[in-house]
C-alpha cells in the first residue's frame, strides 16, 4: 500500500513539475512577444514624430501662400466687401456685371475648392459703392 502512495505521489510531482515547465515556457515566450511589440510601439513612435514634423512643415501658411502664388497664380490682393443688403441690386433690376464676365472672385466657404484657372471678371460698376478694402493674411 505505501508503494502504491509513494508511485502516486512520485507521479502528482512530476506531473506538478511538467506543470510549471510548461508555465514557465509559456512566460517565457509571452516576454519575448511583449519586448518585440514594445520595440513595435517605439519604433511607431518614432515614426509619428517624423510624420507630425513633416505635416507642420506641408501644412505651414507660409508655404501654402507661396505655393498658392506659384502654381495657382493666387496672390493676396485685397478683396471687397459691401457695406449693407441695400447697396445689393433688387430683383428685376439690371445686375451690375450686366452678364459680363467675371475676371476674379473671391470667396471663402466651408468646403470650397479653389478653381484650377482664374476666372474673367468685367471691369467695376460704378452704381455698387465699396465700403470697405480688406487684405486677407
Amino acid at each position: 500500500m505505501i508503494r502504491i502512495a509513494n508511485f502516486f505521489s512520485f507521479a502528482l510531482c512530476a506531473l506538478a513539475c511538467l506543470a510549471l515547465y510548461h508555465v514557465s515556457e509559456q512566460t517565457r515566450v509571452a516576454r519575448g512577444e511583449l519586448a518585440a511589440v514594445n520595440r513595435q510601439i517605439a519604433t511607431e513612435h518614432n515614426t509619428m514624430s517624423v510624420l507630425e514634423a513633416e505635416w507642420g512643415r506641408v501644412a505651414d501658411p507660409n508655404r501654402i501662400q507661396r505655393l498658392a502664388e506659384s502654381r495657382l497664380g493666387m496672390n493676396d490682393a485685397p478683396t471687397v466687401e459691401l457695406s449693407s443688403f441695400d447697396l445689393l441690386p433688387r430683383r428685376g433690376d439690371n445686375a451690375p456685371l450686366n452678364n459680363e464676365q467675371v475676371r476674379q472672385a473671391s470667396a471663402i466657404l466651408p468646403g470650397a475648392t479653389v478653381p484650377a484657372a482664374p476666372i474673367n471678371m468685367a471691369p467695376a460698376n460704378p452704381d455698387i459703392h465699396l465700403a470697405a478694402l480688406h487684405t486677407q493674411n
